[in-house]
């Protein structure tokens, strides 16, 4: 009977030690199951490759510059879109680039995206705010982009590279037409100045 009682314990161990065992086995399962859904990639990757908007305008200059270029938009029928008023019933401004000054990256960059394609004239202008860098002439590059819906990619429209010679200045890179179908209307394009930073209503 003494031979007995050590028997009793080990299999009272043994018992313990499968319950945990398979308590920890099955916190594991779970674990698995769920990190998939805790951080979905491809939803990033998606995000990241698609922008939002439909007519995209960015402004471009030398990244090593602590200068401040203002990308000024207009959408037809709609009010002007740059840093002193973000957003209109068509174009809005994502990013306001102020060079050096408050910015967590080396890129100096600035972009509009419009809600729709209403037809008509677009303009789209560049503005030297400030200069403290005291490099004349600024080279900018602008580029236009149409994304018809949400299923396409943008597609390159247009693209110019201008030159700012004094702070303050603003200079048109582009007025052009969209039609209906959202295409480029052809003949349409000019850069006849236009101030949008001043704008008031006719």
């Amino acid at each position: 009977m003494g031979g007995l009682e050590p028997f009793e314990e080990d299999e009272t161990g043994t018992v313990f030690r499968d319950v945990i065992l398979l308590a920890l086995a099955g916190f594991v399962a779970i674990v698995v199951m769920l990190l998939p859904h805790l951080n979905p990639p491809d939803a990033k990757t998606a995000d990241a490759m698609d922008p939002p908007g439909n007519v995209i305008i960015e402004a471009r200059w030398a990244d090593e510059w602590d200068t401040d270029v203002d990308l000024w938009v207009q959408a037809p029928g709609d009010v002007p879109v740059g840093y002193s008023n973000k957003g209109g019933a068509i174009f809005n401004l994502l990013r306001d680039d102020l060079g050096r000054r408050g910015d967590a990256t080396e890129m100096n960059y600035e972009v509009t995206y419009s809600r729709g394609i209403p037809p008509g004239e677009y303009t789209a202008n560049v503005h030297l705010y400030r200069n403290p860098e005291r490099k004349l002439p600024v080279p900018v590059t602008v580029v236009v982009s149409v994304k018809k819906s949400a299923q396409e990619s943008g597609r390159q429209i247009l693209a110019s590279k201008v030159e700012l010679n004094r702070e303050g200045q603003e200079l048109t890179v582009f007025r052009f037409k969209l039609d209906e179908a959202g295409d480029l209307v052809p003949g349409s394009v000019h850069n006849l100045q236009r101030p949008l930073r001043n704008w008031k209503p006719s």
